[in-house]
């Protein structure tokens, strides 16, 4: 487990453009996270990072999107919010094997998808929640995140491990 700060929006997308390298298909990564606690916001500096085509936004309504990247690796960025069920995720169909899947509010919905993911849980520090300065699917604020990085399964461990020895 890492545990680190995140100071802003600039931080976190930084923290997404240092995993980029790392991740290869077959990679699952979910984000946890409330409203506005910057789970897109580290999704985009991802894509930007991986060269992912197309403006890295929020996919709430659609469910999921599917960014085409410069590798040929295309990254699935998926709200799972609407979702209740791991039955419900797994009915979107998406090609696990041959994307990197971002699956923002997929907590408990990954049962059966894959046995390896790596956990990425945002947390405002107390007090920052009660903001209501919500900027949608972008980082509330500039208020520093408390960010907890978990491997799951043998590839999440490796990619655990990997974010650690970088620090």
């Amino acid at each position: 487990m890492i545990t680190l700060t995140v100071d802003d929006t600039e931080g976190m997308e930084a923290l997404g453009a240092r995993l980029a390298p790392r991740l290869r298909a077959g990679d699952l990564v979910l984000l946890n996270g409330e409203l506005g606690a910057g789970k897109t916001t580290l999704t985009r500096g991802l894509g930007a990072a991986l060269g992912a085509r197309g403006a890295v936004t929020s996919p709430t309504f659609v469910l999921a999107r599917e960014h085409p990247t410069a590798s040929g690796v295309p990254l699935v960025h998926v709200d799972a919010y609407r979702l209740a069920t791991a039955r419900e995720l797994d009915d979107l169909d998406l090609d696990y094997d041959h994307a990197i899947v971002v699956v923002e509010w997929g907590a408990g919905k990954l049962d059966g998808v894959s046995d390896s993911w790596l956990s990425i849980d945002i947390r405002r520090r107390a007090g920052d929640a009660a903001r209501d300065d919500l900027a949608g699917d972008d980082l509330a604020g500039d208020d520093p995140r408390d960010v907890t990085i978990t491997g799951t399964g043998p590839r999440g461990l490796e990619l655990e491990a990997s974010l650690q020895t970088a620090e």
